[in-house]
């Protein structure tokens, strides 16, 4: 197996700055798929940053208790572990207005224009490896209050196949375009990468791995295995693939149960993620810290997995609350 490295410019700042990343390239014994894989397009998204690394040393090492003595690479890996240098930076989600006002979050503008916008041209820059994979492997982290879990698009096959291999818990399918509830549509699902790889035929799954910000190892570790999972379903690699959680498979679920007001939310102690929760079971109360008026009594808006349950407890009207998907076969 051979391993190159590219520091590839994505866009240039005002002042003539480059914005630069690492691309990795790891080339097979013999010609087979190409997978691009890609870490912290949200730049306080870090978890997925660390499986690359850990990823990087298994490949390059032949580490015995992973990839395997005898397991030769056949194909193509493309690696990016940093996608958006300009949030990860700033340990953020998106970029400040200056810099991008139009498209703040990177994960809405695939597969960027070249002319456009700071984040379409970085987007499109990328864009030139993701292109031209067999599969994607898009890696994010999801809040503390988030159930480690995998998106897939609906009614893609193959899509699902990198899901079920990934591994997790928690398994999600997810509905686009005309198809989906007004709030995709509203929130710019359309340019996530993999809504735009999944519309050019390519497969793409997108684990959202718990806890951004700090480096936890169970995520991390569930997301080394997954990854290296979808590399031997794909065939990258001539093993089996390893177990990794019990996977439930549901439906994503967009309309979120909202704040009604700001305030204080104090989640109910007897409930996390994962539970399976009834439509009308009570999960946390939001109250006015100043005068203790309950504002809100936060059901469950359906039966199915509690995947998302607000921790941080000072929220804002608007603000997420939790989240429940539907459980399906």
């Amino acid at each position: 197996m051979e391993h190159d490295t590219e520091r590839v410019t994505l866009a240039r700042l005002p002042s003539g700055v480059e914005i630069a990343t690492t691309v990795h390239t790891y080339e097979g014994s013999d010609d087979g798929p190409t997978v691009y894989v890609q870490a912290a397009q949200h730049g306080r998204e870090v978890n997925g940053t660390e499986v690359l690394r850990r990823v990087h040393d298994r490949l390059t090492t032949g580490d015995a208790d992973s990839v395997g003595a005898d397991s030769e690479l056949v194909g193509r890996i493309v690696a990016v572990p940093v996608a958006d240098p300009l949030t990860f930076d700033r340990v953020s989600y998106t970029t400040p207005e200056q810099l991008d006002s139009v498209n703040p979050n990177m994960n809405r503008v695939w597969p960027g224009d070249s002319e456009g916008t700071l984040h379409e041209r970085m987007a499109a820059r990328l864009w030139e490896y993701a292109g031209e994979a067999d599969a994607i492997v898009d890696l994010h982290t999801g809040s503390p209050d988030m159930l480690t879990h995998v998106v897939f698009m609906e009614g893609h096959e193959e899509s699902r196949a990198m899901a079920e291999a990934f591994g997790t818990d928690l398994l999600l399918s997810e509905e686009a375009g005309d198809d989906a509830d007004e709030e995709w549509a509203a929130r710019d699902f359309g340019g996530k990468l993999r809504v735009a790889a999944n519309q050019e035929g390519i497969p793409t799954i997108t684990p959202e791995l718990a806890f951004n910000k700090q480096i936890v190892e169970s995520a991390v570790e569930t997301g080394v295995v997954g990854t290296l999972n979808v590399f031997r379903h794909l065939g990258l690699l001539d093993e089996p693939v390893e177990p990794n959680g019990d996977p439930t498979l549901a439906r994503n679920h967009l309309g979120r149960v909202t704040a009604d007001d700001s305030g204080l939310f104090r989640a109910d102690p007897d409930h996390a993620v994962g539970d399976e929760v009834e439509e009308g079971e009570h999960l946390g109360t939001l109250y006015d810290p100043t005068t203790f008026e309950v504002l809100q009594e936060a059901r469950a808006d359906r039966d199915g997995i509690l995947y998302s349950l607000a921790l941080e407890s000072t929220v804002a009207a608007g603000d997420s609350l939790l989240n429940v998907a539907w459980q399906r076969e």
